[in-house]
C-alpha cells in the first residue's frame, strides 16, 4: 500500500501562490498516477490535476494555465504549485495514488483563499 502525506496549505490573498507537497511512502514502484483533488464545502470532491508514471499531465479546465502539477521521483513527493490563486480555489487538497492494487488518499491541506 501507499500512505500519502500533503503540506503546504494555508491562507493567501487573492492573487498570491502556494505550493502543496504530497510526500508518498510504501508500494511507490506500484504507482501508475497521481493526482491532485479538492473539496470545497457542501460540494463533491473535484479532480484539479492528474500526472501518469509517463509525465503525461492534465488540468481541470478552472486552473489550466494557473496551476502546474510534478513530481519528484528522488523525493517521492507529488507537487502542486498554485498561482494566482481565486476565492473559488478554497478547499482541502488531497493528493491521491492510483497503483493496480487501488488507490489512496492523504489527510488533505486546507487552502484558503481570501482578502
Amino acid at each position: 500500500q501507499v500512505q500519502l502525506v500533503e503540506s503546504g496549505g494555508g491562507l493567501v490573498q487573492p492573487g498570491g501562490s502556494l505550493r502543496l507537497s504530497c510526500a508518498a511512502s510504501g508500494s511507490i514502484r506500484t504507482i501508475y498516477a497521481l493526482g491532485w483533488y479538492r473539496q470545497a464545502p457542501g460540494k463533491q470532491r473535484e479532480l484539479v490535476a492528474t500526472i501518469t508514471s509517463g509525465g503525461s499531465t492534465k488540468y481541470a479546465d478552472s486552473v489550466k494555465g494557473r496551476f502546474t502539477i510534478s513530481r519528484d521521483n528522488n523525493k517521492a513527493t507529488l507537487y502542486l504549485q498554485m498561482n494566482s490563486l481565486k476565492p473559488e480555489d478554497t478547499a482541502v487538497y488531497y493528493c491521491n495514488a492510483a497503483t493496480v492494487l487501488g488507490g489512496s488518499w492523504g489527510q488533505g491541506t486546507q487552502v484558503t483563499v481570501s482578502s
